[in-house]
């Protein structure tokens, strides 16, 4: 009995983090404040699919906090992106791509 709960609780975490976050969302940083939504979808584009692009908005102003996330279709592709647009400039400003972390780590 002690070992179905314990298969129990690993495959729980296991869970969380691979339905959360399956390792292709994307934080990103150092953006404009002129950018959209769609200009962070552009920009990524060039290394796969985008699913969801957006930038962090304050809640009061409407303007933009300069971080975003962008999901992309596969882990594959999220990597090229953090390997090819990390640091790669976007509207005059150099944007940093990491991954996003579990929520439990």
């Amino acid at each position: 009995q002690m070992s179905y709960s314990r298969y129990r609780s690993r495959s729980r975490s296991v869970d969380s983090s691979d339905v959360e976050n399956p390792g292709n969302n994307l934080f990103v940083t150092g953006l404009s404040s002129r950018l959209t939504d769609r200009d962070l979808e552009k920009h990524f584009s060039t290394e796969g699919e985008v699913i969801d692009a957006s930038i962090v908005l304050d809640p009061w102003t409407r303007e933009s906090r300069g971080f975003g996330f962008v999901t992309m279709a596969t882990l594959k592709e999220a990597e090229r992106c953090i390997k090819y647009l990390d640091r790669s400039v976007l509207e005059g400003r150099v944007i940093t791509v990491e991954k996003v972390l579990p929520k439990d780590c």
